[in-house]
């Protein structure tokens, strides 16, 4: 075969691989930068030599395909994506093309996942992921979680608006701590945790992720707009939140305007990985025209990662609330993209042998996200004679009992229960926010409280005393009486926040929830089997024996009784089943209801026995349709699933 041919089919293979991970199942391997260099030099070699261009290749195609779990929406025009550059002088080329003294718009490119939101009468109708530009997928419930997100405005006639959902910087850390705390699979970067949450079929999964939109385009309106810059002010008006821009009339200014932007980058809460520059007026969008898949009046300008190179001085251990062992990369200290990096997790042992790290290394380091600092690789040509090669403790460096790998895993695990370090976690988890939410007992308080041994366990904490709080550093009378106010009103949270607040693993608030509307008493917990807990929606043979497990063991019902001793409500007060006659039912809701929302009509199904879905499949009982109801009313329709009104619904019920 051709050497050239070749090489541009391993570069359509690899890009499509890679693509479809960072479109589709929103966990890349590889960084942005190193796609865009793959992506570069497919299309240099396809201009290059003409007679092997395919309309196959992913230069032809826009995104990632809709995921089959959503319904899928047609969008009203091709949603493109933008030709990149990546230096100044590609960027002087790309304006020179167009007109350098034009007008244009040069504004942040957000880090996120592209939506597009229809208004219809005021009112939002739909939400839908760009997908492959042609098709996307219906998010219309997770997109109403999205603050920011006004679902309704002033503007009765149609309009289509284009955004960018993101996830901000402090609630990817928040993520990320809890998903390592619970030992699961961290998210790469901010783009990639935003993309993941929106795609959740539970809609408050992806309330509790945090996200926010910038609107950057206006697709459809009858209302015509002479400049990109009037639209923009419009939709302000209407309630959204736009991009930041700024308007340039020269190469130099534009240049300027990028260079600040990327000085300014460390100081933002939200990723931006580029700069975008569109032209600003709309007749001359036309006259300069499109390209097969790009706008020809529009380019992105992709800021490189910044890496760096340091010592790999040590590798220390962390142990998480769950007894997991995460190795720690402690660095020699370099600035990185705005602040000192002096540590670096490095996941696993796995993570380590494949990167064939050593102790003493020159390694490069930069941070995912711009936030997350990794060690990307080693520099083998400098390595030292002296490095060491790295191995696990047998024993726990917190409390010296024995660490094990379980079978299938990555992570090593303690297996002392009342290890000091999975004892202190695990009081922070518990009076979290997601948690028991005891206001203003915070990981510094905790850890405070901890070293002072005035808390050992979690239920420690219900017989704190003010004057023991008082006498902590600064913490007076007054933040004392404060907190012992939290710990007394945290008491009422209910079964549903303790179960999730206890730690066990493989249990998250979802699940918690499920569990305690099905057995809504702690003290049903002790004769729980896997057979019984398997039987409850969503819950899997894992979760199950974590969950028997748990509470098998003496040391958690002493906990248990200690707590209900404190006076901490251990039962569920809110609606437990009432019967079964929706057992073995599936029901999916859509539209408007006349008399209660969805989260009612939820409440009443699984309250009967019944499970609730968020999308329509050949399997589901019944769809509960309201006023405006959207793609799934069509779904059903097609797939001939019965659909029944509220009236119908409650008569069901009575």
């Amino acid at each position: 075969m051709d050497a050239v041919l070749k090489e541009i089919e391993e570069l359509r293979e690899k890009i499509k691989y890679h693509s479809k991970l960072y479109y589709e199942q929103d966990t890349p391997e590889i960084s942005d930068y190193e796609y865009d260099m793959m992506y570069r030099r497919l299309q240099d070699l396809e201009e290059k030599y003409p007679k092997y261009r395919s309309e196959s290749s992913p230069t032809v195609k826009v995104g990632g395909a809709a995921l089959e779990k959503f319904a899928k929406v047609t969008h009203i025009a091709q949603m493109g994506s933008l030709q990149d550059v990546f230096s100044y002088d590609e960027l002087a080329e790309f304006i020179s093309k167009i007109d350098e003294n034009d007008e244009y718009s040069v504004e942040y490119k957000i880090d996120g996942l592209t939506v597009v939101l229809t208004y219809e009468n005021g009112k939002l109708v739909l939400g839908a992921t760009r997908g492959n530009g042609v098709e996307g997928e219906n998010v219309t419930d997770n997109i109403l979680t999205v603050k920011s997100i006004p679902h309704t405005i002033p503007y009765k006639g149609r309009l289509i608006v284009r955004g960018e959902v993101y996830m901000p910087r402090e609630s990817f850390i928040r993520l990320n701590r809890e998903r390592e705390d619970n030992a699961e699979t961290l998210f790469a970067n901010p783009r990639n945790a935003a993309a993941g949450s929106l795609r959740q079929l539970d809609a408050a999964v992806t309330a509790s992720r945090g996200l926010d939109i910038f609107v950057f385009n206006l697709e459809y309106c009858e209302k015509r707009f002479e400049t990109h810059s009037a639209s923009m002010e419009f939709l302000r008006e209407q309630g959204f939140i736009t991009v930041h821009s700024e308007i340039a009339h020269s190469v130099s200014e534009i240049i300027s305007i990028v260079t600040t932007y990327g000085e300014n980058r460390p100081s933002l809460s939200f990723d931006i990985d580029g700069v975008v520059i569109k032209m600003n007026n709309i007749a001359r969008r036309v006259e300069v025209g499109e390209n097969t898949n790009t706008p020809k009046w529009a380019a992105a300008y992709k800021f490189p990662p910044e890496q760096k190179e340091t010592t790999l001085i040590d590798i220390a251990i962390q142990v998480g609330r769950t007894g997991v062992l995460t190795p720690l990369a402690i660095l020699e200290p370099v600035f990185i993209a705005g602040s000192t990096v002096s540590k670096a997790t490095l996941h696993n042992l796995d993570f380590i042998r494949e990167r064939d790290i050593h102790i003493g290394d020159r390694v490069i380091v930069q941070k995912a996200g711009d936030i997350i600092p990794e060690i990307v690789s080693v520099n083998l040509k400098q390595r030292p004679e002296n490095v060491k090669v790295f191995h696990f403790p047998e024993t726990c460096p917190s409390c010296g009992e024995k660490v094990e790998r379980v079978e299938g895993e990555a992570a090593y695990r303690c297996t002392n229960i009342q290890c000091p370090a999975q004892a202190l976690r695990s009081i922070i988890h518990f009076a979290s926010r997601d948690a028991m939410n005891i206001d203003g007992m915070g990981p510094s308080v905790i850890e405070s409280l901890y070293d002072k041994e005035l808390i050992r366990d979690a239920a420690d904490i219900y017989y704190l005393k003010a004057e023991y709080i008082s006498a902590l550093d600064r913490m007076g009378d007054k933040s004392a009486a404060n907190l012992i106010s939290a710990i007394e009103e945290s008491k009422q949270r209910g079964l549903d926040c303790l179960l999730f607040a206890l730690g066990i693993r493989q249990v998250g608030k979802k699940t918690a929830e499920n569990i305690v509307k099905v057995y809504p008493d702690i003290e049903l917990f002790y004769d729980l089997t896997v057979d019984k807990l398997t039987e409850i929606e969503d819950m899997g043979e894992i979760s199950a024996t974590h969950i028997v497990k748990y509470f098998s063991d003496p040391k958690s019902k002493q906990l248990i009784d200690k707590l209900k001793s404190a006076g901490v409500v251990t039962v569920y007060e809110g609606q437990a089943n009432v019967s079964n006659r929706f057992e073995g039912m599936t029901f999916v809701l859509t539209g408007t209801l006349p008399t209660m929302t969805r989260n009612e009509a939820s409440d009443i199904i699984t309250a009967n026995g019944g499970k609730v879905s968020g999308s329509v499949s050949k399997k589901t009982t019944y769809v509960l349709a309201g006023a405006e109801a959207g793609s799934k009313l069509t779904k059903a329709q097609t797939l001939g699933v019965e659909i029944i009104d509220e009236e119908t619904f409650m008569r069901m019920v009575r």
